[in-house]
């Protein structure tokens, strides 16, 4: 909306320029005639008996073409720094994708991870409920201490409560992620799981990063479209201060009978010049140098601070990829256990207490590995939003149909390094 709101002011910009016409006309009626007589100044004497030239009613109307040569000028320093002030609105509409990228990218795969395990949340929380029942019934009967029981029954509720906290962490994602795709509230929708096979990789050296977000950061263009406009304050204080040429011309009719011509043009040309602005212009000109040395300061300030993010968003990558590799070599182990640990209750060598933990601690495995890719996903978004790079690519063509922007998308991504987005965008755009 704001850029859109830009486009208009600089549309409206231009009309400025263009010369003024004043189109006018009025009517005027007396009671008597607009009479006068004339006296000779060196007798005294009235030499003229009264008479007139006018009639008691008349209609006079005019049109008039003009152009201040120096609005001209002002005005289009003005629509140059209204593209400037267009151009700073879409760095912001860029920023605002990025991040919506980020954002989507793990809303989704907290999401795709909240529907595969909330039914098996809400299964193994109905057996913590059984057994806490079964619990107090053997407490009850005196069949064990009640120091053993109330133990076992304090693990159980140890039990609830995580499964409690992975069950809220999971299932607002859904919908947190159908606010981002503006969906209306209750809206169902049916989200088709990704591919994890292939991984992330982030290819390009350290160096060509910090200089393509020098480049492309929206941070950075706001300054440097900032300082353009700040100098061409410098040109405009100028003009302001030079006297203004205004040319005319325009064509007149008046009804008035006595009048030889009705009709008539008339040309000419009028300057002024404002000996205040004078006066003014070294206090704008130190006023306009002031600006011009804050954005110095904020562009080194905003330099130093996309230099700084692009490390961290590829430290935090780096670190993010090794927590999910533990996370997946942590749960490799725990499927491991949970299979011996479902051999040794068939047994009835280990209590349903047990098994029920080791369930729980596998569907934690499982969600913690789900979180750390949804992590890992948004800290590689975060890499390139870091680079300041269009997620979309630069000719994207939104008039396309859902699978072709899918497939472009797909296409833009693997480029980038995310290999587990060209086999399975076309099928989710198809599905």
């Amino acid at each position: 909306m704001e850029a859109s709101v830009r486009m208009k002011e600089l549309d409206l910009a231009h009309f400025a320029m263009l010369p003024n016409a004043v189109a006018s006309s009025g009517y005027a009626a007396r009671n008597n005639f607009n009479a006068s007589s004339s006296q000779n100044v060196i007798t005294g004497q009235q030499s003229l008996a009264p008479s007139t030239s006018q009639e008691k009613q008349i209609v006079t109307a005019d049109v008039t073409f003009s152009w201040n040569v120096l609005d001209f000028g002002l005005s289009y320093i003005r629509a140059r720094q209204a593209a400037d002030k267009y151009l700073i609105a879409e760095e912001m509409r860029r920023k605002v994708v990025h991040r919506l990228l980020e954002d989507v990218r793990t809303a989704y795969w907290r999401a795709i991870s909240g529907e595969r395990l909330i039914a098996r949340l809400n299964m193994l929380e109905r057996r913590v409920r059984a057994a806490q029942s079964k619990s107090r019934s053997i407490s009850d009967d005196r069949q064990t201490s009640p120091i053993t029981a109330v133990t076992y029954e304090r693990e159980l509720v140890e039990i609830k409560r995580t499964i409690q906290e992975l069950q809220r962490e999971l299932a607002v994602a859904k919908t947190q992620l159908a606010s981002l795709m503006n969906l209306k509230p209750g809206t169902k929708f049916t989200l088709v799981a990704g591919k994890r096979a292939g991984g992330l990789q982030i290819r390009m050296p350290v160096q060509t990063m910090i200089t393509t977000a020098l480049e492309n950061r929206a941070e950075l263009r706001d300054v440097w479209y900032r300082q353009r406009i700040n100098e061409k304050e410098y040109d405009a204080a100028l003009l302001e201060m030079l006297p203004g040429l205004i040319p005319y011309a325009g064509t007149n009719y008046d009804s008035n009978d006595f009048l030889f011509n009705h009709n008539w043009l008339t040309w000419g040309a009028k300057v002024s010049w404002n000996l205040i602005k004078v006066f003014q212009y070294p206090t704008k000109r130190e006023m306009i140098d002031a600006q011009g040395r804050l954005l110095d300061q904020r562009g080194l300030a905003v330099t130093m601070a996309v230099i700084t993010q692009v490390h961290v968003s590829r430290v935090r990558f780096h670190h993010f990829s090794q927590e999910l590799a533990t996370a997946d070599e942590y749960l490799s182990v725990q499927k491991r256990l949970i299979g011996l640990m479902r051999q040794e209750e068939r047994a009835g060598r280990i209590s349903e207490q047990t098994l029920i933990r080791e369930e729980l601690n596998t569907l934690v495995a499982e969600a913690k590995r789900d979180i750390a890719y949804a992590s890992l996903q948004n800290s590689f978004a975060n890499v390139y939003a870091s680079l300041g790079l269009d997620p979309h690519g630069g000719d994207l063509d939104l008039r396309q149909d859902v699978r072709q922007l899918a497939a472009k998308l797909g296409q833009v991504w693997v480029e980038r390094g995310d290999f587990a987005a060209g086999p399975w965008a076309t099928r989710v755009a198809t599905q």
